[in-house]
């Protein structure tokens, strides 16, 4: 009898036990080059110290900060802790501090972190408007703005440089 390769025969139980191999095949080349790579990957404690040699104590501080926060955020006897808005603000400022901050956020996405510094920019932003707006009260004294606009309608022809209000 002569050997006949499998990709010869027309029966469809070869060809359906040929691919099942194939999969199993490529699953475990898979696993063993994840595992091969991880195995020969330097170990994050050994690079995180060396990179820590090279920062500042207040930069390190400030990373413990972080850290330190969220650990008391995830500690909360709640489902799904959430950050109360003191928190937020710190986390913005310890992110300004840290210069790798991405990597020390854990419990939220870096663009979280970004988002609440923007709508504490807006919150602070329209704060200061609206008080300064109170307190200033108008920038000229009523009496100048009518003597403005009763001289602008006495002399219509008048071309001359316009007057500025601000």
């Amino acid at each position: 009898m002569k050997f006949v390769p499998i990709e010869s025969r027309s029966t469809p139980v070869f060809a359906v036990l040929q691919a099942q191999i194939r999969t199993a095949v490529a699953k475990v080349l898979r696993f063993a080059r994840t595992a091969v790579r991880e195995a020969l990957r330097p170990a994050p404690l050994v690079t995180g110290f060396v990179h820590d040699i090279f920062r500042t104590r207040d930069e390190l501080l400030a990373e413990n900060a972080a850290l330190r926060q969220q650990l008391v955020v995830a500690s909360r006897a709640v489902k799904r802790p959430s950050f109360l808005p003191w928190e937020r603000a710190l986390m913005v400022v310890l992110a300004s501090v840290v210069p790798n901050w991405q990597s020390a956020v854990l419990l939220v996405k870096p663009e979280t972190v970004l988002r609440w510094h923007r709508e504490g920019f807006r919150l602070f932003w329209r704060h200061r408007s609206k008080v300064g707006a109170k307190q200033r009260g108008p920038r000229l004294a009523a009496s100048t703005v009518e003597f403005i606009r009763r001289m602008a309608i006495d002399n219509r022809t008048y071309v001359g440089q316009p007057v500025m209000l601000s």
